[in-house]
């Protein structure tokens, strides 16, 4: 029978090869592998193989007879990115939940054998940030709320940019939903009446933070019957996804923010002085 190479075992072949021990995707992105041979070898195939429980499954190899060959299993899954017998690469497309665990690329010589290294795909789901902004009479100021959905847990952190404001009433809560993921909530109350752009970053674990910044609304009394005029400022970078944000009416002169999610990079300003006249 077959016996099981472990990742253990993996490490003491890897010193010819370069590739990552690591690689992190979220769910729905393509996660890259590579592997490259340090020493000139007389490489006959390189295959990939993914990592079971009691066995390895065979993705693809390359060899310069055959070519590239991805197997059935994998068809829609894997592609090649750069086929050779020195380097090698492949893409996991739409990753999934299922797709991780550990990889193996063998470098198949003659007359030495399998030289093997081993990378491991770590699967994150992140859905955020997602900022909320209404305003508190009592005690008076802005709610500031920030929401980030992911697997695993996700940290959400908020920020205030100006030197002379500060947090208070600042507490987090967890809901754990039915699919897994955890939605994180972080809320706040800004005491300052006047505008000031505040921050939120959310993560999981060491992937790269996801970030948003808005500009917290200035209340103005400039219209005749004393209705409140709220001006919001969205800027984010190249990297972020923006809430748009729309105005649903609760109570006269009080309005909530509430966010949907849009995925595009844009720089967003929003004036509602024309949308006040209209309600």
């Amino acid at each position: 029978s077959k016996s099981k190479i472990t990742i253990q075992d993996v490490l003491g072949l890897a010193v010819l090869i370069q590739t990552q021990q690591t690689v992190l995707a979220a769910v729905g992105e393509d996660a890259p592998l590579s592997c490259r041979l340090l020493e000139t070898k007389d490489v006959q195939q390189v295959t990939w193989q993914k990592v079971l429980e009691k066995t390895e499954r065979n993705i693809g190899s390359y060899s310069q007879y055959f070519g590239e060959t991805v197997n059935p299993g994998f068809k829609d899954k894997v592609q090649f990115t750069e086929a050779g017998l020195q380097k090698n690469s492949i893409v996991i497309r739409n990753v999934t939940e299922q797709d991780a665990g550990c990889y193996l690329c063998l470098f198949n010589t003659y007359p030495d054998g399998a030289l093997i290294a081993a990378t491991c795909l770590e699967v994150y789901e992140l859905h955020g940030p997602f900022i909320d902004v209404s305003r508190s009479n009592s005690p008076p100021g802005s709610d500031v709320t920030c929401s980030a959905t992911g697997r695993p847990v996700p940290m959400v952190t908020l920020t205030v940019l100006h030197q002379n404001l500060s947090f208070s009433h600042y507490n987090t809560s967890t809901e754990t939903n039915t699919n897994g993921t955890v939605t994180v909530t972080t809320k706040v109350l800004l005491s300052d009446l006047s505008s000031t752009q505040v921050g939120c970053s959310v993560s999981v674990d060491s992937a790269a933070p996801r970030e948003l910044l808005v500009t917290v609304p200035e209340v103005k009394d400039s219209s005749d019957d004393g209705e409140e005029l709220l001006e919001v400022q969205c800027l984010t970078d190249i990297f972020t996804s923006i809430n748009l944000f729309n105005f649903d009416t609760v109570q006269p002169h009080t309005f909530v923010l509430t966010n949907q999610y849009f995925n595009q990079t844009m720089f967003l300003l929003l004036s509602f002085t024309s949308l006040m006249s209209q309600i």
